[in-house]
């Protein structure tokens, strides 16, 4: 943390010739409207960022709308506060578009001298070396890779940075990078021939001159996990903060404040001794590590057929509480990694890449064994079955005390900004899942969108059945085709399960409704969304993910359709483990976490029609208990100020206005 002065309060006068009428966005960003909300975000960013030094960090939860314009809201005043920030986004495409779009627009009209680095994971970046060894090496190691070694040869010789984002054609889960990226566990460090080369060597000293840094959850609390083992870093220090999408910091948070293995890694790491000992000149020696390598293996593989087959996720005392020869063939595996890991030891003095297979073992190794052991009360540990391997995770049930100690009180300031903060007009449930104070700064700037005159929000009658009661799937799937008949196409279905979806894709196309319907899962996501946003009249069926990040402007996305609440199912370990602490505490579960929860995911949701002031569309959420039950009253507070209806002839009359 830095105790410099805050910089100059002049500087805060000029947001206003930056943000306000005839300022400089109005002049220079086409399209651009000025809107007080924005300014209004832009000030309070700018208090929360040259705030005096304090015990902990100056803190503020920003709530805005979409439509405020919120990322040039916190990025003009991080540039202008002079301080080394950090920008947090949950998803790649927020990411892509602040390095696209909005710092270039602030070098050129604002700040000539920023200096802003995109920071990633080490996984995304080619390692040098081990390129050069997959590339001399024999064909026969090459089999399958060769045209893609090819390709990324002649990448090489045009590329700065060395970022696999560059090789737009390259499959997300292609084998030939993880061949030839640079992950921790392989490093040679500095006794690696290509050091002074190293694209990671190069992003640190470039990262460590920036003054903004940009990076996802996912890099910002891994690196936070490592600050706090005291295991190292992976970001230059840094002043402050600015989290965007920051509904996704408790999940996150809890993901790396946690422990995981899979035995999948496990057979992953015995695959990579086994190919480096294949090099060995000693035949005694390469026989005897390649025959360690492959008992882990066979110890691995004999632990993931015990489990049952059915997959999801299931508490670890549960799932293997009926497994009498669990415990034993646990510790058979640890025994195991110890004999491995003993070999590597003695292979290390030959090379410094056994190093980081050993490194890679004793993580491994440590991490299974803590999860197994189960004895830390502050922690679930829960079991994950994929199809083809086993996850063990050991997950807090609370980061907020985390948070408290590692983030707030090593930073200047932290913003915390989303477009879904709250739950009834109310942060208080944010706040207390994530550890801040009643003091911390909150701001709500509503959406500028005109919902009461462009859209209308329908809810079925109180004939129509309530989820969970017989008759309800049936009923909401014909409902479904006949919305879509209404609208034309145009429509986004949101559901809360897979069969759901798939029910309801069967019953359209026995229907034979006259749009093109796309299907989650049937082709990758982009594709989808690129063909629902092309074809104006089709429909686009999702779960999951789709609930938010989808940004389809225009006529091609009119009417968006919610089957029920999004209520998170309370079997699932973390959900149970939560809900239990805050029985145990003397609280009420449903209505302190879970219908907090389900709030702000049904508003990302519905935040999916109005997506430009142009828009215009209907929102539908089958789900009666809106007014059946007394905590519809905080749904119904929470969404936007859309007219509603339980008549549907109100939206036949909708779309005969248009």
């Amino acid at each position: 943390m830095s105790d410099g002065e805050s910089q100059s309060p002049g500087k805060f006068k000029d947001l206003a010739g930056i943000f306000g009428p005839g300022g400089i966005l109005a002049q220079r960003l086409s399209g651009y409207e000025c809107r007080p909300g924005q300014l209004e975000m832009a000030e309070a960013v700018w208090r929360n960022l040259t705030a005096p030094l304090g015990a902990t960090a100056a803190l503020l939860a920003a709530e805005a709308g979409t439509g405020i314009g919120k990322t040039l809201a916190y990025l003009v005043p991080a540039v202008l506060s002079g301080r080394r920030v950090v920008v947090s986004t949950g998803t790649l495409n927020l990411q892509d578009q602040i390095l696209d779009k909005e710092i270039p627009f602030i070098r050129k009209h604002i700040d000539p001298e920023l200096a802003a680095v995109c920071v990633k994971g080490r996984q995304n970046y080619l390692c040098l070396y081990r390129w050069q060894q997959v590339a001399s090496a024999p064909r026969k190691r090459q089999f399958g890779m060769a045209a893609e070694l090819a390709a990324i040869g002649d990448w090489l010789g045009g590329t700065v940075i060395g970022d696999r984002a560059e090789l737009s054609w390259l499959e997300d889960n292609a084998p030939v990078w993880s061949a030839v990226s640079a992950t921790a566990s392989q490093c040679l460090g500095s006794e690696c021939p290509e050091w002074a080369s190293c694209f990671v060597n190069r992003l640190r000293r470039e990262a460590g001159k920036a003054r903004l840094l940009i990076v996802n959850h996912h890099l910002f609390f891994s690196d936070l996990a490592l600050r706090r083992s005291g295991h190292g870093e992976v970001l230059p220090r840094y002043e402050a903060v600015i989290f965007d999408e920051a509904h996704h910091i408790e999940e996150t948070a809890t993901r790396y404040f946690g422990l995981s293995a899979s035995f999948f890694q496990v057979v992953d790491l015995a695959r990579d001794v086994e190919a480096l000992a294949e090099g060995e000149r000693s035949e005694s020696a390469r026989s005897r590590t390649i025959q360690l390598a492959r008992a882990l293996t066979s110890q691995a593989d004999l632990l993931t057929s015990m489990v049952p087959a059915t997959t999801g996720n299931f508490e670890l005392s549960e799932a293997v509480g009926g497994l009498p020869a669990w415990p034993g063939e646990m510790q058979e595996l640890d025994q195991r990694f110890a004999s491995l890991a003993a070999e590597l030891a003695a292979r290390q003095v030959t090379g410094e890449v056994w190093g980081g297979l050993l490194r890679r073992c004793q993580e491994l190794a440590h991490n299974l064994r803590a999860i197994a052991a189960a004895d830390n009360r502050a922690m679930i540990y829960w079991l994950e079955r994929r199809e083809k391997t086993v996850v063990l995770t050991a997950s807090p049930i609370q980061v907020a005390a985390e948070l408290r100690e590692h983030l707030y009180s090593q930073v200047r300031s932290v913003v915390f900004a989303s477009a879904t903060l709250s739950a009834g007009n109310d942060f208080s449930f944010f706040r207390e899942r994530l550890g801040l104070p009643e003091w911390t700064e909150t701001l709500t700037i509503p959406t500028p969108f005109d919902y009461a005159h462009r859209t209308l929000l329908f809810v079925p009658d109180r004939r129509f059945p309530l989820p969970g009661s017989e008759g309800y799937s049936e009923e909401a799937r014909r409902l479904i085709g006949r919305l879509i008949r209404l609208a034309e196409g145009r429509t986004l279905v949101l559901f809360t399960s897979f069969a759901a979806m798939q029910a309801t894709a069967d019953y359209l196309a026995a229907e034979g409704l006259p749009y093109p319907v796309y299907v989650q899962g049937r082709a990758p996501r982009g594709a989808l969304l690129d063909s629902f946003s092309r074809e104006v009249h089709s429909v686009l069926l999702a779960v999951a993910s789709f609930w938010e990040g989808v940004d389809v402007v225009g006529e091609s996305l009119s009417c968006v359709i919610i089957d029920k609440l999004p209520f998170e199912v309370p079997s699932d370990p973390v959900v149970k483990a939560r809900i239990d602490k805050i029985r145990e505490s003397g609280g009420n579960p449903f209505g302190d976490y879970q219908v907090p929860r389900a709030i702000l995911a049904l508003r990302q949701g519905v935040g999916r029609l109005m997506r430009s002031a142009a828009d215009r569309g209907v929102l539908a959420i089958l789900d009666g208990r809106l007014f059946a039950k007394g905590y519809g009253k905080t749904f119904l507070k929470s969404l936007p100020a859309s007219p509603v209806t339980r008549e549907l002839s109100d939206v036949e009359s909708f779309w005969e206005a248009e």
